[in-house]
């Protein structure tokens, strides 16, 4: 059974581009009969914003997006993350580095930037005495430089990670040419994203990861993970980011996208979701519909804020390559269009069900097929894909 999950992070207000991957989450668990589960990703403490978990929370239930089970915190699961590192270190896989930035910064005449930062170049690797993972090693490393030390893993020097992406195909990469070695436990002790994200996805039984390709380099440090872990690792789709009219990835220079920001306006949950499902490919209003002032893609609204990264999508093949995932995402533009259903596609109506479920006093579950909305893509005509027609002429 597929096992997916929404993981917000309380470092700032869920917007629209988050939304629309809990959207595209959700709906490819719930249309296949699977389940959702809800992490928060709460380990980045000087970043978290106070009452931002709680607003998260709100902001996906006004959506009408549930989840099964009760919520894991991140915070909670700090003898995990220890055992993991732990595993580890026995296994001669991590070292204790003391770097600072600025440090591998200046080891480098042209760093190489990873999504974390500079590559780093592996200074600490060999430079203590004993078993690397040992905690002598991490005492000697202290000693010296007086400095607590961080912990890294050590990659294959030229290894090659690959994996097919659900929606981009085959994905290859050299990580320990590109990222180098990299933290997965910070010097204050606490778990670094990417190992808690490894140990956390094997913990709930996810068999599906769908967020954004922001986080593509992620996957083959987190691919590596799972491997010395001796975990089964998940599939995984990363899907274009919801950029703006100037191409740049959704943000506040593009004006207030929260999702509390429209409900607040007193803009409806099925406008927001249709809005979404339409950037997505998946359902549109009548012709010539469009937003109202103060919506979404309307005047007032967030203008032209709903790219998906069409050219991204176009060179890695477009709706060919979104059908090997199950679902349709084109390079549309909100950009003043004609937007969404207003509650007329699958996808609004299968929240629709699952909200009505839940007033229903349902077990805290609900399945697309509740209101008699949601129905698999089989039963819509293409076998395992989802979508609604569409008064636009829309590749079958």
């Amino acid at each position: 059974m597929i096992r997916t999950r929404l993981a917000p992070s309380p470092t700032g207000a869920l917007h629209l581009g988050n939304a629309r991957s809990f959207l595209l989450t959700w709906l490819w668990a719930r249309a296949q009969g699977g389940e959702v589960v809800l992490r928060v990703e709460d380990l980045d403490g000087p970043r978290t914003k106070a009452g931002a978990v709680e607003q998260a929370l709100a902001d996906l239930e006004w959506l009408g997006l549930d989840w099964d089970g009760e919520v894991l915190l991140q915070s909670t699961r700090s003898a995990a993350y220890d055992e993991a590192l732990e595993r580890l270190q026995a296994a001669g896989r991590v070292y204790p580095c003391t770097c600072t930035r600025k440090e591998i910064e200046q080891a480098r005449s042209a760093p190489n930037e990873g999504d974390e930062g500079p590559r780093y170049p592996g200074s600490c690797r060999g430079r203590w005495e004993g078993a690397e993972g040992s905690a002598e090693a991490a005492a000697a490393a202290e000693a010296e430089s007086g400095r607590t030390p961080a912990w890294r893993f050590r990659l294959e020097d030229g290894g090659r990670s690959s994996y097919v992406d659900g929606f981009r195909g085959e994905e290859v990469d050299r990580p320990g040419e590109r990222e180098g070695d990299f933290v997965i436990a910070k010097k204050s002790g606490e778990a670094a994203y990417q190992l808690a994200v490894v140990v956390d996805d094997a913990f709930q039984g996810i068999t599906d990861v769908i967020r954004g390709d922001d986080l593509v380099p992620s996957t083959h440090l987190q691919l590596a993970l799972y491997e010395a872990l001796g975990l089964a690792a998940p599939r995984f789709a990363h899907l274009p980011l919801v950029r703006g009219e100037d191409g740049r990835r959704l943000a506040k220079r593009h004006g207030d996208t929260r999702v509390a920001h429209y409900r607040e306006l007193g803009v409806g949950a099925e406008r927001v979701v249709g809005l979404l499902a339409w950037w997505s490919g998946l359902g549109a209003g009548e012709a010539g519909e469009s937003a109202e002032p103060g919506e979404p893609g309307g005047p007032g609204g967030t203008g032209g804020t709903g790219g998906t990264g069409g050219t991204d999508a176009d060179e890695r093949g477009g709706v060919a390559g979104a059908s090997r995932f199950g679902v349709e995402l084109g390079g549309r533009s909100a950009g003043g269009r004609g937007v969404p259903c207003g509650g007329r596609c699958l996808v609004a109506r299968a929240i629709a069900g699952a909200r009505a479920g839940r007033e229903r006093g349902g077990a805290g579950r609900s399945r697309v097929e509740q209101g008699g909305a949601g129905r698999s893509g089989a039963e819509q005509g293409g076998a395992g894909r989802v979508c609604c027609r569409s008064s636009r002429e829309r590749p079958e």
